[in-house]
């Protein structure tokens, strides 16, 4: 006896005849997927693929092979003529396009991981690594994103009435394109300004930047947004166009080898060429420095105070203000200690009793009768004194002079 004979008595009910083959299409696809993620793992781990996307992508391999495995199973046990059976295999049709877009876009991502793989960032000079790393991820996601709008599209024009509504579409593509042009000016206009981010180099992942007065990273380019991580974690989200219509500081364009200041205003007393010695002693006892430049220098010497400014290098940013911060910190230690006299101070002058002294030279003794109206002699007394009691030419001189010495 053949097992076709053993299946007979079940294939003759139509209810049992799709039950049988539904249940072989499931264990057919359920076989197929585990000996595809069997494969998949070894291959993973002699490859040394990233086994988060490779469990990611078994995923929609077994959800595709099911859903076919299951239609073909409903073909084979319906016939064509039975009520339902276009709506089902519409369904199943859908599911199938929705399912293998999925897997498409898993697929797209493990290949661009394993790409980026071998190129590293965590390495001093990886300018050329980011830059790669940020087009190859604006190409990901623009590839997604056609991905989609194509299974989108695929899965419309299984419905008869979108495929008849596609003629007057392209007939009046010109106004819809107007009309689509005018309302989605913005979005597009962040489209176009992430690839031209992405391809000319203007800002990488990773790259240091100062936007807003806010200094951060950039942590993600997107075609429409870009992210920043800010130093304190905060995470400040921009317009793609941000970036091509307003100036911003980048610090990694090129390199990220950055040059920084520090600063002291000092008292007059104190030794350059001392607090040079020990700005040297100080940056040999680091390995933030890079020992490409280390200058002490007297910018200005007004005010009472002296300016002294230090120039130092790192490998980056973060190393160059963490650089800044332990240099300022022994520099100030060293002042306390070995340089008190070079702490500036407040200096105030009295000067009242020498004015006093200067008066009294150029006006002769400094008596209360020279300093008074009428003093001097007789006859500035008396022609002074007129000038408040009128005319006195009624009087001699004998008689005035009585007059004032009584």
């Amino acid at each position: 006896m053949t097992p076709s004979d053993l299946l007979e008595p079940l294939l003759g009910n139509a209810i049992a005849r799709s039950s049988v083959y539904l249940l072989l299409a499931v264990t057919a696809a359920l076989a197929l997927t585990a000996a595809a993620g069997a494969g998949l793992r070894w291959v993973s781990r002699r490859r040394s693929w990233p086994e988060q996307d490779v469990a990611a992508l078994r995923r929609p391999l077994r959800v595709l092979a099911v859903l076919v495995a299951i239609w073909v199973a409903v073909e084979l046990a319906l016939p064509r003529a039975s009520p339902g059976v276009d709506a089902v295999t519409h369904g199943f049709l859908i599911a199938t396009i929705a399912t293998a877009a999925w897997a498409v876009c898993r697929v797209l991502i493990l290949v661009v991981d394993l790409a980026l793989a071998r190129y590293r960032t965590d390495i001093a000079d990886n300018r050329w690594a980011r830059q790669v790393r940020t087009q190859v991820l604006i190409l990901r996601r623009l590839a997604i994103v056609l991905t989609i709008i194509v299974a989108g599209a695929a899965i419309l024009l299984t419905f008869p009435e979108a495929q008849a509504a596609g003629a007057s579409v392209l007939a009046s593509a010109g106004l819809v394109s107007i009309i689509a042009g005018l309302a989605a000016q913005s979005a597009l206009s962040n489209v176009f300004a992430g690839m031209q981010i992405a391809f000319s180099g203007l800002i990488r992942v990773d790259d240091v930047v100062v936007v807003e007065k806010e200094w951060g990273r950039i942590e993600e380019i997107t075609l429409t947004y870009v992210v920043v991580h800010l130093w304190d974690d905060r995470r400040l989200m921009l317009p793609s166009t941000y970036f091509t219509a307003t100036p911003f500081e980048n610090w990694t364009r090129s390199t990220s080898e950055l040059l920084g200041a520090v600063e002291f205003d000092l008292d007059w007393r104190v030794s350059p060429a001392e607090m040079r010695d020990e700005m040297h002693r100080v940056l040999e006892r680091t390995n933030l420095w890079d020992g490409r430049v280390a200058v002490l220098q007297v910018t200005d010497a007004v005010g009472g105070l002296v300016r002294v400014r230090i120039l130092v290098t790192a490998v980056d940013a973060p190393t160059l203000f963490d650089l800044r911060c332990y240099l300022r910190e022994e520099l100030v230690g060293w002042l306390q200690e070995r340089s008190p006299q070079s702490i500036p101070r407040n200096r105030v002058q009295l000067v009242e009793a020498e004015s006093g002294a200067r008066f009294r030279g150029r006006g002769g003794s400094d008596t209360s009768e020279d300093r008074s109206l009428f003093a001097g002699d007789d006859a500035g007394s008396v022609q002074r004194a007129s000038q408040f009691t009128g005319p006195i030419s009624t009087l001699s001189t004998r008689e005035a002079e009585d007059a004032h010495a009584r």
